[in-house]
């Protein structure tokens, strides 16, 4: 289901972003049309204009656009894909969290009536890491407490390599993305001298146009690393909080096989 639901949100991002991308080309092809003598005067009583009759997703839409759509489509999919982790993982983190002390309350209810079967079964039917830690460890009770610990770390290793699972893409288009944002700036900037070096005059209408798409770029590249490292932030906090429960259930496990003298 989680899977189900990153995927439409994907989808979802997709279409949007080949709708704007398709408008920046549209726009683009138009500015290129645009005089280099028009006066600078001009443009920012247009931007101005637009900027106080639009909404604030109309403005940040705008100025997408008028970035070049060739770094800032990158950025872009930078976002829709890490947004994609950072989604499926919270769903995932969720639904792994459980309510530690019912669940130990329910085994040790089992195994005060000697249902060893029942308090496995418990395990079973409870969905996320500690459930199956406890698992493993009820499953090596009859060989001693050392059995039930070393069961407990073995697998608790590999619910954390499960908890952890995407995070590393996440901190990809964290990097990635600003990176994206610089080239773009430094492209750009590049693009403007050219057109200095073209015209043979160093009017600001001459280059102004060019160094604003230059940095465009970094600041939607920024935008994204930002949200991403948020949510990457969230994450790494609810792994957290699952660990530390989990390892606070381990030893509450091996308490609860004691006192109910399951260790023989």
């Amino acid at each position: 289901m989680r899977k189900l639901l990153a995927l439409l949100l994907v989808m979802g991002l997709a279409v949007f972003s080949s709708s704007v991308v398709y408008a920046q080309q549209s726009t683009g092809d138009e500015q290129t049309e645009v005089l280099l003598a028009q006066a600078s005067s001009d443009q920012a009583a247009d931007s101005s204009s637009d900027s106080a009759d639009g909404s604030g997703f109309q403005l940040l839409k705008k100025y997408f656009i008028d970035g070049d759509w060739r770094f800032m489509s990158f950025v872009l999919v930078c976002l829709i894909l890490g947004l994609a982790f950072c989604i499926e993982r919270i769903i995932t983190l969720n639904i792994a969290t459980v309510n530690t002390d019912k669940l130990l309350a329910r085994i040790d209810e089992n195994l005060k009536n000697g249902d060893m079967e029942g308090a496995m079964e418990v395990c079973r039917s409870t969905q996320g890491p500690t459930a199956s830690i406890l698992f493993e460890g009820l499953k090596s009770a009859k060989d001693g407490p050392e059995a039930v610990e070393k069961a407990i770390v073995a697998y608790g290793g590999v619910q954390m390599g499960l908890l952890e699972r995407g995070l590393v893409w996440i901190s990809l288009f964290i990097a990635i993305a600003p990176m994206l944002g610089f080239m773009g700036t430094v492209i750009g900037m590049i693009q403007a001298f050219d057109r200095i070096e073209a015209v043979g005059d160093l009017s600001p209408s001459v280059v102004a146009g060019g160094i604003k798409v230059a940095l465009l770029t970094t600041v939607f590249g920024l935008i994204v690393a930002i949200i991403l490292q948020i949510f990457y932030n969230y994450i790494v906090n609810k792994i957290d909080t699952i660990v530390n429960k989990m390892e606070d259930a381990s030893i509450a496990l091996v308490d609860i096989l004691t006192d109910n003298n399951v260790f023989k």
